[in-house]
């Protein structure tokens, strides 16, 4: 048996990039970043604070929620897969690829500038071929107090 599973927190990068297919079907990719905070390490030895970019792929019904709702600086709670693919540049060369292929988004940034508690959270396979996704969730603080970092650097 073996799982691979991938849970992130952290913020969009950049803008999603979204595309759509024949009969709507679509991709978004963004960038998320994380971020582990500095600290000090045994025998005082002082570790640097150090950011992770982690490349996102979102199909399916999930492509309208992050065209609606994801931003820039947006703060995601995201589950999915790890995948590695290649692919040959425009020079001939053998390329690689991680991303991470999102089943669950649940986003954590208030909307409409901060006047609005309300998380969303949206499970790909729920929403496949639905059309427009159900928003659910009323309570900002359903990941608990470790999630909801106040003093997170984002």
């Amino acid at each position: 048996m073996s799982i691979n599973k991938v849970i992130l927190l952290g913020n969009v990068g950049k803008e999603p990039d979204i595309r759509y297919f024949e009969q709507n079907r679509g991709v978004a990719n963004f960038t998320l970043a994380t971020t582990e905070r500095a600290h000090t390490g045994r025998n005082d030895q002082q570790i640097p604070e150090r950011t992770e970019w982690h490349n996102i792929v979102v199909r399916g019904g999930l492509v309208q929620v992050v065209e609606r709702f994801v931003h820039k600086g947006s703060k995601l709670y995201l589950e999915g897969k790890i995948r590695t693919r290649s692919y040959v540049d425009r020079e001939g060369r053998d390329r690689f690829v991680t991303e991470i292929v999102v089943d669950v988004l649940e986003i954590l940034s208030r909307r409409d500038g901060g006047n609005n508690n309300h998380n969303a959270e949206y499970q790909n396979q729920a929403y496949e071929g639905l059309g427009e996704p159900n928003y659910s969730g009323d309570n900002p603080d359903s990941l608990g107090d470790d999630f909801l970092d106040t003093n997170s650097p984002f």
